[in-house]
């Protein structure tokens, strides 16, 4: 089973080499008590160690089961030690952070035992030795003889074929002494045990085989063990073959991580006070990042919501006509640094005005938008998939008249409370001036969760259909006083009268009104298309204006589409702009409800039908060059002579060729002309074709989406040229491309730099974390050796340190975080104190708090590298020696 051939063991101490082991020549049975004596340094322990695979050998050989250990790599001993040996030492080597059951399951882990069996077993092995009350205390909770039981249950869970006992009574009183030989004695008679001892009385008494040591040398065996009676016992008594035996022996041992992790987290808990404080010194770089990280994830939040909120207002605009600024600018600039050719003896003139006047006229470039607008109706456009909306505007202004008419009737859009101020030589120019900024009806964006952004419904709710509206309040839950007469809501001839006294100087007092909002809820407006102003005249064949007939207007204000306020919106605190200024807010079905109602009206089904006649004259329309005179123009001018005069001329021209006829009326009869164009129609009447919108504008939910789209215009700009169709090129000018987009990048860059710096305190902690594993190492020098006595292989005790290191920089980092995060609300109310913007709000996004958790957990494990690969390579028969 075990022979030891011709042993020699040398070791350096200092410049001498000691010589503990001498040509050891002895065989042992499978199940013997072999006790060893022999004075101190009498190379005892050393052949004990040498046995069971803590130390190697100089010379010679040991063969186990007839195999030779010369060829043993180091997972080899491993799996020797964890399957072939059971240790029990003098001093118990329990591990003192583990629990007795816990110690005793350890060799079990490392053979890759399931849980459930590994519990079973080691509780059997307590059992036997008669600790079965005591399996969840602490070894410091258990006397001096409790513990060697522990550690002879430990010794034996893995049904060892040999037990080494090295003094295993040396620390024990007489009474407990007797007690563990006569459980060795009992162990004995199935196994092999090997004991160490200086007691040769104890020997004497429980032991089968007495061997004396001295210097090195075997000078005596009492029951020497023949090779042929070796050779006639190749089964031993369980019936287990040597080719078994040896498969059991190649099995490798391996430590789970959970394993790891469990024997560094009891190891931790009892320093807790000391794992706290380096775990919170590891943190201090983590929160400092995370810290920076959660302000520019707050400012960046802040800038990405003003660059929403802004863009919203401030989008791409593309107009039918549109003046290229641009190149105007550069023609101003260059005007203004242009090279002088004259001398400086007079004064010259610049002709600034006629460069730009020219330039302008050369910029105005003409879109087709109609085109514009089937390449973004495709599926596979990229501009309309970089924009968050896409708004079609028609050259269409809605007619808003107030529901009551009592009073006469009143129209409220286009509002014209400042007409007045047209007619007043005090102001001059400044009705038309205010007119045409108030905007008292806007569409609103077809862009749902981006309006719920900015603003908040203070009562009932947003539009579903197309006639209601909502009405929008500023911040304070007011409405100016203009939006006030513009809607309504006051008498706007009170209006007049304010302008009347301050043209005279005078002050007139109005009273300030407030409203329920249960009150505005039940306002309505009357809608009118403008092609209802007009009526069939049927002598004339014409279209009459019927706007100054107050009978005919009151009837078609009365018979209007009703428009009802559903809802009161305010501006939301956070939002940094708005994407509406105007008072009543309405939806795209509105506008498309008036452009298809439009379409079906006579008028203009009769406009369209005939484009060369103007239906208000019945005249057609002139193309800039005079008409001829034909025969029909003549006939009808005869017939609204008198009578006899009348009779005579048809008489006179019927024996007449028809062009004398002509050239003779040719300077009597002034043909009939109309100023109007068919265009000018077709606006008067509110006509619109979907496809042909005048503006289309393209709103980007942050520069970067802008960019893109700009790109992409650019691109289809590109494309048009290159396929001859110049006429398809877009011309616009982008207000927002003046802006700063840098905002971020500079955001951007003084993070990087800020993490940069307090990255130096991750490295500080790492070296940290280094010298506490190391440390750690020191501290835990004999629990290396009993984990490498069990089998726990140099990987197994690397992945150990490794674990400790893991479980401080994952506490590090989560202490981290948490700390960040309480430190977030104090540092919020701090900046919105010192800069009143309330849209800056540090949090840890959340993927950035588990990296940096991650971070620290490598960090640590990096910094944890070196110490435990000492541990790894520390000698177990050393390690075990230490205290």
């Amino acid at each position: 089973m075990l022979k030891l051939q011709s042993i020699y063991k040398e070791y350096q101490a200092g410049d001498t080499t000691v010589h503990a082991l001498k040509d050891i020549n002895i065989e042992f049975r499978k199940n013997e008590f072999v006790s060893i004596l022999g004075p101190s340094g009498c190379g005892k322990t050393t052949m004990l160690n040498i046995i069971g695979g803590l130390d190697r050998y100089t010379k010679g050989d040991l063969s186990i089961n007839g195999k030779s250990t010369k060829e043993f790599k180091d997972t080899d001993w491993d799996s020797y030690r964890n399957h072939s040996i059971g240790f029990v030492f003098q001093n118990y080597n329990l591990i003192p952070h583990q629990t007795v059951l816990s110690n005793v399951e350890l060799a079990l882990t490392l053979s890759g035992v399931s849980k459930a069996e590994r519990r079973q077993r080691a509780t059997d092995a307590l059992t036997r030795v008669g600790l079965a009350d005591q399996l969840h205390k602490k070894p410091n909770q258990m006397s001096g003889g409790q513990m060697q039981r522990v550690a002879i249950a430990r010794a034996l869970v893995n049904n060892p074929e040999i037990l080494l006992a090295d003094e295993p009574t040396g620390a024990l009183d007489s009474e407990t002494s007797v007690q563990i030989m006569e459980i060795l004695k009992e162990i004995a008679k199935e196994k092999l045990i090997i004991m160490v001892t200086h007691n040769p009385d104890l020997a004497k008494k429980y032991s089968t085989r007495i061997i004396r040591l001295f210097d090195g040398n075997i000078k005596s065996d009492s029951d020497p063990y023949e090779v042929s009676e070796f050779s006639s016992k190749p089964v031993d008594k369980a019936g287990k073959s040597r080719s078994s035996e040896k498969k059991a022996l190649m099995k490798k041992t391996s430590m789970s991580m959970f394993t790891a992790l469990s024997l560094s987290m009891n190891n931790l808990l009892t320093k807790k006070t000391r794992t706290f404080m380096t775990a919170f010194a590891g943190s201090i770089g983590i929160i400092g990042i995370a810290l920076i990280l959660s302000l520019s994830n707050g400012i960046q939040s802040y800038i990405d919501n003003v660059q929403k909120d802004t863009l919203s207002a401030y989008p791409i605009i593309i107009e039918k006509e549109s003046v290229d600024m641009t190149s105007l600018m550069t023609s101003i600039v260059s005007n203004q640094n242009k090279d002088i050719s004259h001398e400086l003896d007079k004064v010259y003139s610049n002709p600034v005005m006629g460069n730009m006047v020219e330039t302008m006229v050369k910029e105005v470039k003409t879109n087709n938008l109609e085109a514009f607008k089937k390449e973004l109706d495709r599926s596979d456009n990229t501009i309309a998939s970089h924009a968050s909306t896409v708004q079609y505007g028609y050259s269409l202004d809605l007619n808003i008249y107030s529901l009551d008419v009592s009073d006469g009737i009143m129209q409220l859009n286009p509002s014209s409370i400042f007409s007045s101020f047209t007619q007043s030589p005090s102001f001059p120019g400044m009705g038309s001036m205010y007119s045409s900024q108030l905007k008292v009806w806007e569409e609103m964006l077809n862009n749902q969760e981006l309006l719920n952004s900015q603003y908040d419904v203070l009562s009932g709710r947003w539009p579903t259909s197309y006639d209601e509206v909502v009405l929008m309040v500023d911040e304070n839950n007011e409405i100016s006083d203009i939006m006030i007469y513009a809607l309504g809501l006051k008498d706007p001839k009170e209006m007049e009268k304010v302008m009347s006294a301050a043209m005279k100087g005078e002050v007139y007092e109005t009273k300030d009104v407030d409203f329920a909002y249960d009150e505005l809820l039940s306002k309505t407006f009357k809608l009118v298309l403008p092609s209802d102003y007009y009526k069939y005249d049927k002598d004339s064949n014409t279209w009459k204006d019927m706007r100054e007939d107050k009978a005919y207007m009151a009837d078609l204000v009365e018979q209007g589409t009703d428009l009802k306020i559903v809802g009161i919106i305010r501006p939301n605190a956070d939002a940094v702009s708005t994407s509406m200024s105007g008072a009543i807010g309405y939806t795209s079905a509105l506008t498309d409800y008036v452009i298809s109602r439009t379409n079906e009206n006579e008028i203009v089904k009769q406009q369209l039908s005939a484009p060369g006649i103007d239906v208000f004259s019945g005249i057609e329309f002139s193309d800039g060059e005079n008409r001829e005179l034909t025969m029909e123009d003549v006939n009808a001018y005869v017939a609204t002579l008198d009578e006899e005069t009348r009779l005579q001329t048809e008489a006179y021209i019927s024996t007449m060729p028809e062009d004398q006829v002509l050239e003779m009326f040719q300077d009597q009869i002034t043909l009939p002309t109309t100023d109007a164009s068919y265009e000018g129609n077709l606006q008067t009447l509110g006509i619109v074709d979907m496809d042909n919108p005048s503006t289309i504008s393209l709103y980007a939910s942050s520069f970067d989406e802008k960019e893109a789209i700009a790109d992409a215009i650019q691109a289809y700009n590109t494309r048009m040229k290159e396929d001859g169709k110049e006429e398809y090129v877009i011309q616009y000018t982008d207000i927002v491309g003046l802006m700063m987009s840098s905002v971020s990048s500079i955001i951007n860059v003084i993070s990087y730099v800020l993490i940069a710096f307090v990255a130096i305190s991750l490295v500080v902690s790492s070296i940290m974390i280094g010298i506490i594993t190391y440390i750690s190492v020191l501290e835990r020098t004999k629990e290396i050796g009993i984990l490498r006595s069990i089998g726990a292989s140099k990987r197994d005790i690397s992945r150990v340190f490794n674990a400790e290191t893991l479980i401080v920089g994952f506490v590090s980092g989560l202490l981290g975080i948490v700390i960040t995060v309480l430190l977030n609300l104090p540092i919020n109310m701090i900046i919105k104190a010192v800069s009143g913007i309330s849209g800056v709000s540090a949090a840890l996004p959340l993927a950035g708090g588990v990296i940096l958790i991650i971070i620290s957990m490598f960090l640590t494990l990096l910094g944890g590298f070196i110490p435990s690969k000492i541990a790894a390579k520390k000698d177990p028969v050393v390690a075990l020696r230490s205290e």
